[in-house]
């Protein structure tokens, strides 16, 4: 028993072992301000295979510090500047984005700018703008377009496509009750305000959110706000329909010493068992943050109170901000903390199971100057070939932040957008090495499909087609998609 035990303990030592050679960190990209600095959102994964995102500050304008900029990188690490903000004459165009791209349907890219626009002179209300993978920008909507800024100001989030078609955000300040909104905007620019927080007496709905939205597989949509939900005011998760009818699900500081967190700042994600899982900037055993899991109806579980591993130098990082967790193929959640690691003060990667248990992958700064940058504050994305990759807020070789990968022994996969849709509904197959692909299949069933390039495919739900994963069938193997595609009535 004892030689089985000693065997078992080196098996084991082995396998933990082989796990941390598997992972590797890789800086892409140092910005120097002429292309981008102060980065405080994730990237998109587009169809032509590169990466967008943007930068708060840095750019060709507004001298010194720079208006932003809106960029593309390709998975190794070359990266071009598409646009810097406040080109325009008074930053009709926008400035400062905070929030990061999607990719809409239609092969363009939407999101929205903190500050500029026509409106609220002379540093504008924030502006919603597409750009095309070219580089062309149209304003779609400028903020505090409506009397008393009834329409919302300040967007500090990104947007989503819901499965109507149409976009839908948050804004932190402004709406009737001057605590935020939530909205949605068309295609062509129209927008509705749908809810106004601080609506109700003490704020119970909640107010000032920071994050974006989240569409669920029932067809409503969730989020966070930073304050509000009654005498604590220590912030809320809600559900609002995508017709504007909120219920407060969650409000964070119900307990004694808010244990179950406080403030959060980023948005959620649904994991594939169907619960949402996010973090809280606040609270937790030592206030410096939580993880958390909350079902569908609201019961919330604390999973990790950060600073957990080594009071008070929180090996385990503390304090996550903006970015809000992701779901790779494996099945755990991996995510970002500005603060906290080995090095005390830069931050952290972090891998946690849906069950709650939290493995620090990698600690920034572990050289002088970090040169691998410091403050990780936007969302990880997991790639098609497998990888992690995210931006940081500061350091690289020019003190400016950085684009990294970090390698988790993921293989590739593909990614359908949209995530559901009815029989003959498109469908694009986002990927990775496409060429020669010799069949697609939606849970089983054969579907027609068109290979565009190396990094995507087009197609349309078969007939008899039923809610599963779709597979992609190429000389070099199998690539299943990372989540089910729902096959709707």
């Amino acid at each position: 028993m004892k030689v089985l035990r000693v065997g078992c303990i080196i098996g084991g030592l082995l396998s933990l072992a082989l796990s941390l050679s598997a992972q590797t960190f890789t800086t892409l990209h140092s910005f120097d301000s002429s292309d981008g600095a102060a980065i405080l959102a994730g990237l998109v994964q587009a169809t032509d295979g590169n990466l967008y995102g943007t930068a708060y500050e840095g750019g060709a304008n507004c001298a010194p510090d720079g208006c932003g900029t809106i960029f593309k990188t390709t998975p190794s690490g070359t990266l071009t500047t598409l646009h810097s903000f406040c080109s325009q004459s008074n930053c009709t165009d926008g400035e400062y984005p905070e929030a990061g791209l999607i990719q809409a349907t239609n092969g363009n890219f939407y999101g929205t700018t903190y500050q500029g626009g026509t409106n609220c002179a002379p540093d504008g209300c924030g502006t919603i703008f597409k750009i095309t993978p070219s580089g062309t920008l149209t304003t779609l909507y400028n903020f505090c377009s409506q009397s008393g800024c009834s329409d919302g100001y300040y967007p500090e989030a990104g947007l989503i496509q819901a499965s109507n078609g149409d976009f839908y955000g948050t804004t932190t300040s402004g709406g009737a009750g001057g605590a935020g909104t939530v909205f949605k905007i068309t295609p062509g620019g129209q927008l509705t305000t749908l809810h106004s927080f601080c609506s109700q007496s003490n704020c119970t709905d909640g107010e000032y959110p920071e994050t974006g939205l989240v569409q669920a597989t029932n067809g409503n949509l969730f989020g966070t706000t930073y304050g509000g939900g009654g005498a604590n005011g220590r912030g809320t998760i809600f559900k609002i329909t995508p017709s504007g009818t909120l219920t407060t699900l969650y409000s964070f500081c119900s307990q004694s010493g808010c244990p179950d967190g406080g403030s959060p700042q980023a948005g959620l994600t649904q994991a594939t068992n169907g619960n949402f899982y996010g973090t809280t900037f606040a609270g937790g055993a030592h206030d410096l943050g939580t993880v958390f899991k909350i079902t569908l109806s609201g019961n919330l579980t604390t999973l990790h109170s950060f600073c957990s591993v080594g009071y008070p130098d929180c090996a385990d990082g503390d304090l996550p901000r903006f970015g809000a967790l992701v779901q790779a193929t494996n099945g755990d959640l991996y995510g970002t903390a500005p603060s906290g690691g080995a090095q005390i003060y830069y931050g952290t990667i972090f891998k946690i199971t849906p069950g709650g248990t939290l493995t620090t992958l990698y600690s920034f700064c572990p050289q002088s100057g970090c040169p691998d940058g410091d403050d990780p504050r936007g969302t990880l994305v997991q790639d098609t070939n497998g990888n992690l990759y995210g931006t940081t807020f500061a350091g690289g070789a020019n003190g400016f932040g950085t684009v990294f990968s970090l390698s988790v022994g993921l293989g590739p996969f593909v990614e359908t957008q949209t995530t559901s849709g009815k029989i003959g509904a498109a469908v694009k197959i986002l990927g990775t090495n496409l060429t020669g692909a010799t069949s697609v299949t939606f849970n089983g069933t054969t579907a027609t499909f068109h290979v565009v390039s190396s990094s995507e495919i087009t197609t349309t739900v078969p007939t008899g087609a039923t809610t599963g994963k779709v597979k992609v069938f190429t000389h070099h193997g199998t690539l299943t998609s990372n989540v089910s595609f729902r096959v709707t009535p």
